[in-house]
């Protein structure tokens, strides 16, 4: 019997998680959580323990009294003391579950703050509404990367060669490497939000409050001048497109997140188109590697069956990945709602009939759990809660996604790219191999590849 109204480990986590996350983004932003301390803190806690940084941000520190009267009078004292003491340039104020269900009003207290006089000069407050009870941490962070669009981008009616790319939720690695990429074809972007050089800073003796890293407010500014907009993710960055294009008539283009050979095929002819620019040798070049380690693997790939989960805009590129390597994703779980994952899905599986898909209410661990049983894998791709599943049914795990708690590397090396697809391949190609080593018969045991 199918379940209707219980969901065991949930395959996401709460907006607030996402809208942080979003604000950490921008450089010299504090982001402040309109709330409980707890609340805070898990936010916090969670993005501390997967990008092994420590994560700041402020809170509301809601009481009996706030919860009863509303949070106003908490959130304008927070906004001049966070001014006074912590001195950032902006402040990104993102609801939570109790803030929302007493109706405060972010638009209505920020410009109360503004109009009292709380918002010093040069320095400035954005807002984005990211209640926990609806959606999952792609939501919040597609709300506050939304809110930066709307809030800070300005036209002056001459436009700049310049191209907007609206990143979805990925590494700060990979923000990284969509830099890296733009810069090789000579394409001047704007990248926001950018959370490298925030939360994979080096170390250099000293904390630095804001690190270095993040987009800055004049090139958000600048984003309703650019000439069009990329959103890499149809769940976590088309809205901010979608505003811009209503707000300064910028035209956009949706795109898949670049992972894996054909997305990032799209990415790069779609910048290319844009910005009127030819594919550089080198880039070629990089493609090229990836071909032909895929093609000289193919055959440890061909038909290993695959169930993974996590965040949609990760698991529909990942999808047609292994589809390209010759293997079978024959489960797909995601938590967060949302048709626009369905519509994507159903194309990409034209090509594997056999898969079963779900996200949204009731798309949990425990469901995808039910379906590995039912259907054994020969592999296992998710974030770090998947270890649970992976040892009860003896299945090789890769981590991938968010969060991962328990180890190291993923915030500092791309999955985005031909170079991080190469590196995503490498390790699914050692997790295959090592399980082969560990069980093949004796006399299967061989040397070389």
């Amino acid at each position: 019997m199918a379940r209707e109204g219980l969901t065991i480990n949930p395959a996401k986590t709460c907006q607030p998680i996402g809208a942080m996350y979003a604000a950490l983004g921008i450089h010299g932003c504090l982001p402040h959580s309109h709330g409980s301390q707890g609340c805070c803190s898990y936010h916090r806690s969670t993005l501390t323990r997967h990008y092994k940084e420590p994560v700041m941000a402020a809170t509301s520190s809601f009481t009996e009294g706030a919860s009863v009267f509303g949070g106003q009078a908490n959130l304008l004292q927070a906004i001049e003391t966070i001014f006074t003491v912590y001195d950032p340039d902006i402040i990104a104020v993102h609801s939570t579950c109790l803030s929302e269900t007493i109706g405060d009003d972010l638009q209505q207290i920020t410009k109360k703050a503004k109009d009292d006089g709380k918002i010093p000069e040069g320095k400035y407050v954005i807002y984005a509404s990211t209640p926990s009870f609806v959606g999952s941490h792609i939501t919040g962070y597609a709300n506050m990367v939304t809110g930066m669009a709307e809030q800070f981008s300005v036209s002056t009616g001459e436009k700049k060669e310049q191209i907007n790319i609206i990143a979805g939720w990925m590494e700060p690695s990979d923000m990284r490497e969509i830099k890296r990429l733009s810069k090789e074809m000579g394409v001047k972007i704007v990248l926001f939000p950018d959370t490298s050089d925030v939360l994979d800073a080096p170390q250099t003796g000293k904390h630095e409050l804001y690190p270095k890293g993040g987009v800055t407010v004049s090139e958000l500014q600048s984003s309703g001048d650019s000439i069009c907009s990329l959103a890499l993710g149809c769940i976590s960055a088309e809205p901010a497109a979608i505003a811009l294009e209503k707000k300064h008539k910028v035209p956009f283009e949706t795109l898949d997140m670049p992972i894996g050979l054909s997305a990032t095929d799209r990415f790069v002819m779609s910048l290319s188109k844009a910005a009127g620019v030819a594919v550089p040798a080198e880039i070629t070049a990089e493609r090229g590697r990836l071909v032909d380690v895929m093609a000289d693997m193919e055959q440890y790939f061909h038909g290993k069956k695959v169930a993974l989960f996590g965040d949609p805009d990760h698991l529909i590129p990942l999808t047609e990945f292994l589809l390209d390597l010759n293997m079978k994703p024959v489960h797909i779980v995601s938590g967060t709602p949302g048709q626009r994952f369905d519509k994507r899905m159903q194309e990409i599986l034209e090509r594997a009939p056999y898969a079963n898909f779900k996200n949204g209410l009731n798309a949990d661990m425990f469901l995808l759990h039910q379906w590995i049983k039912n259907e054994p894998v020969d592999l296992l791709i998710g974030n770090t809660y998947g270890k649970y599943i992976a040892r009860d049914e003896d299945i090789p795990f890769i981590r991938f996604g968010f969060p991962i708690l328990d180890r190291i590397g993923h915030s500092y090396f791309p999955n985005v790219g031909y170079s991080g697809s190469l590196r995503l391949v490498e390790k699914i190609l050692s997790a295959l191999m090592d399980r082969q080593d560990r069980t093949c018969l004796e006399e299967k045991f061989e040397l070389v590849m």
